[in-house]
């Protein structure tokens, strides 16, 4: 079985994917991220909060997600520690673990989807988590599933090098 390390987080290497939803430096300040919700024609903006039980890792990964008419956000209500999981997609459209990332972030960090990106469902690590999600829907094929060859998910060079979030 194939495995994938997490990484740290790296907003430059994640941004085929979409982009990390970092909190402002210095009280005053705002970052904005609404350029990634811009409406689609035909969908309606949606808004829930998913809870999210906790995985043990080594963690595997079988199936991936996307969605390819709009963008999906997660903003992070209650989160310790989660992994982001994507991979670009191959000639025929199916994912490519070849190309496959995989993040370790803190709970004050969130991400954003670009549409059509394969990812795995969130994977929070140390206790049940809540995120906020933001994306349009309304279409017949909102969200498409792929299966792919398991997938070992791990943490072990982050804490090797002590570098774990």
């Amino acid at each position: 079985m194939r495995s994938l390390e997490a990484t740290a987080p790296d907003p430059a290497r994640f941004a085929p994917f979409g982009a990390l939803i970092e909190q402002p430096r210095e009280v005053g300040d705002r970052r904005v991220f609404s350029q990634w919700l811009a409406p689609v024609d035909g969908l309606a903006q949606k808004v829930h909060l998913n809870k999210v039980a906790p995985t043990a890792l080594p963690s595997v990964l079988t199936r991936l997600e996307r969605h390819p008419h709009a963008a999906q956000m997660f903003l992070p209500v209650d989160v310790e520690r989660y992994l982001v999981t994507a991979m670009p997609s191959a000639a025929d459209g199916a994912p490519d673990p070849a190309g496959a990332v995989c993040m370790l972030l803190p709970g004050s960090t969130g991400v954003v989807y670009r549409p059509g990106v394969w990812h795995a469902s969130m994977t929070v690590l140390d206790r049940t988590a809540s995120f906020a999600v933001l994306m349009w829907r309304g279409a017949p094929d909102d969200d498409v599933f792929a299966d792919i060859a398991p997938l070992s998910l791990g943490l072990a060079d982050l804490v090797r090098r002590g570098t774990g979030t």
